[in-house]
């Protein structure tokens, strides 16, 4: 089992089966792992079946191996997060930025509404 696999691995699987716990995974038709239910997204989720169903390909990244045990630990979360692409912080606007911007939408909004029932009133 080990040979074939590398803890900090990357590869693709299919979800063979869902428990209330985590799902299991078949990574090469002989060898499965188990995805717990907090190594499947991001954040809370309190129903597996909204995140993943049987038959689904997933990419996992195997986070630990028990020769003795025959289980292998795997986290599609840790997979995702591998490939997401880096992207470039953005720049946070000063507080008076953001009330300048505020206001300026306001202003406008305001001023349009007051031009709308001008038209109104006048027909």
């Amino acid at each position: 089992m080990s040979e074939k696999f590398q803890v900090g691995q990357i590869i693709e699987g299919t979800v063979t089966g869902i428990k209330p716990f985590g799902a299991f995974i078949s990574l090469d038709g002989t060898t499965q792992g188990l995805v717990h239910i907090s190594h499947i997204t991001q954040g809370y989720l309190s129903n597996i079946n909204d995140a993943i169903k049987v038959g689904d390909q997933v990419k996992v990244k195997i986070l630990s191996i028990d020769s003795e045990k025959g289980k292998i630990s795997l986290s599609i979360k840790e997979a995702n997060r591998e490939n997401r692409p880096t992207s470039k912080p953005q720049k946070k606007e000063s507080p008076q930025e953001s009330f300048e911007n505020l206001m300026k939408d306001f202003l406008k909004l305001s001023n349009d509404r007051q031009t709308d029932l001008n038209k109104r009133l006048n027909r």
